[in-house]
């Protein structure tokens, strides 16, 4: 049976990867609806190559350009907040969520309808609303299938055991392009260094994120959620050559390893093959004899301050976590813009954690109070990024 497949976050590396996917199993899999948060040239080309049905652009403005690039075509499209709910809610059987931080929260719950499948790539959805969204999926009978591959991997591993029987889950880590660096060293790295991540092509954020080691502690966050786990039965260890993605600790004390080619492909084939197995090139396949010695090592909290505060926000629970992402995003792009340097990152999230973790606010219990709470933190970060002292000197 051909399954119909509606990407949020088409342009970007994860859309890619699930294009690429799609692209191999054509009797298995098509493109229903894809959306974009500013790419219109990308999304436009995207939808005419796949036949969409259906293509929306996040960003209202760019309505008119969208309309012009789809001239002809027959293709279906909208822009805004509007179009990108419609997309979510295109009948198809399959949806990957996919669009990068806080932002794909609504879409993401918008997708969790009756007999869905969505393949999660946006952490950030169970990072501010994990107890909602996962809530939700099983009030409507959706099945959320994790689509990172350290998430995945787990997934795979863990199969049909009950979750009383695991003791912890490990995810693993490159240590990005800053894992034999200095403290003082990584302190002053520019946005070129953090974004020369030595393993994947990603988008600007994720990259920066996965150089301060931010995006390991979000997706500590991600699994405390997904598989039902308290915050002291997930952790990480740093593996540079990234061929162990997850490892599953159970209770009689054996532990089973999920690992495979650093390849985004790789996860995307699972969650798009669903309850099967899609055919992977030759090219896509593990061959431990030609790996390097494999290598894992513990966190250095010390170098890597990110990773303790989103760990330190995971243990405090309630609305911390939706918090810590929502200023680490807002820190992010004042980096990438060069408004303060990489060490200030992590300060100025721990600067509002501490100043907004005070107030005893609950999780989330709906998408509109997640939002919420995440543009109240971005409100204060851009408050205190206002006062100077977190600025470049």
């Amino acid at each position: 049976m051909r399954r119909f497949v509606t990407i949020l976050g088409a342009t970007g590396s994860v859309g890619r990867s699930t294009r690429e996917v799609i692209a191999e199993n054509p009797e298995h899999l098509a493109i229903a609806g894809v959306v974009s948060g500013r790419d219109v040239p990308g999304l436009a080309r995207i939808a005419r190559e796949t036949g969409a049905q259906f293509a929306a652009i996040a960003d209202e403005t760019l309505a008119g350009e969208l309309r012009d690039a789809l001239a002809g075509s027959g293709i279906r499209h909208g822009a805004g907040r509007a179009a990108v709910l419609e997309a979510a809610a295109l009948e198809s059987d399959i949806v990957v969520s996919a669009i990068s931080g806080a932002a794909g929260l609504e879409a993401t719950f918008a997708s969790l309808l009756p007999g869905r499948v969505v393949a999660l790539a946006n952490k950030e959805s169970l990072v501010c609303a994990g107890a909602a969204v996962m809530a939700q999926a099983s009030r409507v009978g959706a099945r959320i299938l994790p689509l990172d591959s350290e998430h995945n991997a787990l997934f795979q591993v863990l199969g049909a055991e009950p979750v009383s029987a695991i003791r912890s889950m490990t995810l693993t880590a490159s240590g990005g392009p800053f894992r034999t660096w200095s403290a003082e060293r990584i302190a002053a790295a520019t946005p070129e260094q953090a974004l020369a991540h030595p393993n994947y092509a990603m988008g600007a954020k994720i990259t920066i994120d996965s150089a301060s080691m931010m995006n390991k502690g979000l997706e500590l966050i991600e699994a405390r959620f997904l598989f039902g786990l308290g915050p002291e039965q997930v952790d990480v260890l740093v593996h540079p050559q990234q061929i162990v993605h997850g490892l599953v600790n159970f209770r009689d004390g054996s532990v089973s390893a999920g690992m495979a080619v650093p390849d985004m492909r790789v996860a995307a084939a699972h969650c798009l093959g669903v309850d099967g197995r899609l055919d992977a090139p030759a090219a896509r396949f593990l061959d431990l004899a030609t790996c390097a010695p494999l290598v894992f090592e513990r966190p250095d909290l010390k170098r890597f301050p990110a990773l303790g505060l989103a760990m330190a926000a995971m243990a405090q629970g309630g609305a911390a976590p939706a918090i810590l992402n929502a200023a680490n995003e807002v820190a992010v792009a004042a980096f990438l813009a060069r408004q303060i340097p990489f060490w200030a990152i992590p300060a100025l999230v721990e600067a509002v954690c501490a100043q907004a973790g005070g107030q005893g606010r609950q999780a989330p219990e709906n998408v509109a109070a997640a939002l919420d709470i995440d543009q109240d933190a971005r409100n204060r970060t851009r408050a205190l990024l206002s006062e100077g002292r977190f600025a470049v000197t």
